[in-house]
């Protein structure tokens, strides 16, 4: 009787395996097309993203594709002002403004910084309720340690076309989109020239100017030590103890009063147009209706409005509403946008 080995190791039980293989090799060439089927599937997927993402393709999902080196700082006040409480109007106008930087920050991999002003009211005695930036911009500044550049929003704006990143808005071409000299643009008429301002420096603050001067709604500040220096010295207890009751702006007053008599200052600041991040409604700089270099252009697809100075007889709720709206409406037409002539 033949040992079971010998049935295992005999050329008919080898020859038998080997049709057995054979017979199934069409069921595994199926296995690996189906594989690579598959997988070809999801190669195109990432590619359709990454080409229409941008167009703002409605309802399609979007992954954080950003650099964190971008902090978006929001400050709200939550918990309602020093001199009064928030009504529903201020609430819906606050969640708006949120979730419109919370959409855009997710979108493209920024972090969002809000920050809740309610605790600010320690400054009430001292004048200082509306120069809390410069000291959000530091705390801010701590919790993100290796963040570069922090853009400030105030709370009346809305990121119009948030399919547009801020490198390809701002930074990809930095140069370009910024200016030095106040040769072209001076609605304060401040000094054009003062000494030993070096053009050359690296540029660590973004401001854009509107009709009534620099404009502090939107603007960008990076990390540096000059950044430390003029943070330090925007916060020296001068400017808010003598002359709060000269300047109506307060931090923004300030901040001109120091690029007007400080080289170093102007060294490391530079200016945006204004339309680049931080376009007017019709209702703000009523004396200059109509300036194509203030007040937001549907049609060229602006990227941020500010409804500055709602608050001072105007309807922020209404404006901010309105603008919602119409970002939505463009981001549908935009799915045309790349087709169209």
């Amino acid at each position: 009787m033949k040992d079971k080995d010998d049935y295992l190791f005999s050329p008919a039980s080898r020859t038998s395996r080997l049709l057995n293989r054979l017979r199934r090799l069409p069921t595994r060439l199926r296995q690996v097309l189906l594989r690579r089927r598959i997988l070809f599937v999801l190669l195109l997927v990432v590619l359709c993203y990454s080409i229409f993402a941008n167009g703002g393709v409605p309802f399609f999902p979007r992954f954080p594709w950003g650099s964190s080196k971008f902090v978006i700082i929001l400050a709200v006040n939550q918990g309602g002002g020093v001199m009064q409480w928030k009504g529903p109007n201020e609430w819906a106008v606050e969640r708006m403004s949120i979730a419109n930087k919370k959409a855009y920050a997710d979108r493209h991999g920024y972090h969002l910084a809000i920050q809740d002003m309610s605790i600010k009211k320690r400054y009430a005695h001292e004048w200082r309720e509306s120069w809390e930036k410069v000291d959000v911009i530091r705390q801010t500044m701590k919790q993100y340690p290796k963040a570069e550049w922090f853009w400030w929003l105030d709370l009346h704006t809305f990121i119009m076309e948030p399919s547009i990143s801020l490198e390809k808005q701002v930074f990809n071409r930095l140069d370009n989109n910024t200016y030095r000299s106040l040769i072209g643009y001076n609605p304060l008429n401040l000094p054009v020239e003062i000494p030993f301002v070096d053009s050359t420096h690296q540029i660590n603050l973004i401001v854009p100017q509107d009709c009534g001067g620099f404009n502090l709604g939107s603007f960008l500040i990076r990390r540096s030590e000059w950044t430390d220096f003029l943070l330090d010295i925007w916060w020296d207890p001068v400017f808010y103890e003598q002359r709060h009751m000269q300047w109506e702006h307060k931090e923004q007053d300030a901040l001109e009063h120091m690029y007007s008599n400080q080289a170093w200052i102007r060294s490391g600041t530079a200016f945006i147009p204004q339309r680049l991040i931080n376009s007017f409604p019709d209702g703000a700089c009523a004396e200059q209706k109509g300036d194509k270099r203030i007040f937001y252009n549907q049609d060229e697809h602006d990227f941020v409005v500010n409804m500055a100075g709602c608050e001072w007889g105007r309807d922020c709720y209404g404006e901010m509403e309105h603008f919602k709206k119409l970002s939505a409406a463009l981001q549908q037409k935009s799915w045309w946008r790349p087709f169209s002539k």
